[in-house]
């Protein structure tokens, strides 16, 4: 069998879906595809995978582990745009939202332009630009 890995979703633990999904939808314009008690699913434009933001609880039981956890959770969401204004926008409309800033937007070693900010549940996101 040949399989190719695909991320087809992307699903958050979050503690409280609703709080989650004002500040996706509202606050950074994400499309609403599904909406249940619990589980929310997001568009995030085309040729993008989905959102799902689903209680936490739900999540680490489904998974079969525990729901507590703090910090880093190893991995991070990455947006890159094509400018720096674009950055410092997404950075501007999730504080907005309700987010927090954790790293401010700055050039990189890199030659680029970038910050992080994270949800209200602490998932991080980069926001940056090669330009």
């Amino acid at each position: 069998m040949d399989i190719k890995l695909q991320v087809n979703a992307i699903m958050l633990g979050v503690d409280d879906v609703a709080r989650a999904k004002k500040f996706y939808v509202e606050g950074l314009g994400c499309e609403v595809e599904q909406d249940y008690p619990g589980f929310v699913r997001c568009g995030l434009g085309e040729g993008s995978s989905s959102l799902v933001l689903y209680a936490r609880e739900a999540v680490a039981q489904d998974a079969g582990v525990p729901a507590e956890g703090s910090g880093f959770r190893g991995c991070s969401f990455h947006f890159i745009t094509d400018s720096r204004a674009a950055v410092d926008e997404a950075m501007r409309a999730a504080v907005a939202a309700g987010g927090t800033t954790v790293s401010e937007a700055a050039a990189a070693e890199w030659g680029g332009y970038s910050g992080y900010f994270s949800d209200p549940d602490g998932h991080l996101w980069k926001v940056a630009t090669e330009a």
